[in-house]
């Protein structure tokens, strides 16, 4: 089975946005210009470059990313790795072409079909909907957050306020940068 990695930028009121902002609230861009920026904090990302073999996001995620990650220089791996987009309305003629090879998946059960077929672990970028939705339905298996010394009040949650039974988790990585943020690595225990 393959391991299903979320990822984020997180709050520590449980707040995800994308890097350099989204429009839409007050506190909007926090991840960069509310704290300094020290590369250490950041080894988390090119690690997950080199270690995940595919890589999933919901529509909105998709729209974001896939009109500029192709040409940066910063996520080489993520340009030929095989993508998912999970959707209910995006067509065939809505993906990109110079992203390398993009699947859509039209429901949860689709990821765990994805989960079960051969390969190495799958990263799940930005979509904090479906990250919402995957947890729920206690398909991720692993979280990789950095955690930001901030209380935002408002703004997307990575996680559902779902009444569902407890998800317990084991801390297999934690750090703390002087600047603040933590990094955090769980294991979803089963």
């Amino acid at each position: 089975m393959r391991t299903l990695i979320s990822t984020a930028f997180v709050s520590l009121d449980g707040v995800v946005e994308a890097p350099g902002g989204e429009p839409g609230y007050r506190n909007s861009g926090w991840t960069f210009k509310d704290i300094e920026f020290l590369p250490e904090a950041y080894e988390i990302k090119g690690r997950e470059q080199k270690e995940a073999t595919a890589m999933l996001m919901g529509r909105v995620s998709y729209e974001a990313f896939s009109p500029i990650w192709p040409n940066m220089e910063d996520f080489p791996e993520y340009k030929v790795m095989p993508k998912y987009v999970v959707s209910t309305t995006l067509t065939e003629d809505d993906l990109v072409s110079d992203w390398g090879d993009t699947t859509i998946l039209r429901s949860l059960d689709d990821v765990a079909a994805l989960k079960e077929s051969e390969g190495g672990p799958i990263i799940i970028h930005g979509s904090a909907t479906l990250n919402r939705g995957l947890s729920d339905a206690g398909l991720i298996d692993r979280y990789h957050l950095l955690v930001f010394p901030l209380l935002l009040g408002t703004g997307k949650r990575l996680f559902s306020t779902t009444d569902k039974d407890t998800q317990q988790l084991k801390l297999v990585e934690s750090e703390v940068y002087a600047n603040g943020l933590q990094k955090n690595v769980f294991d979803v225990i089963r």
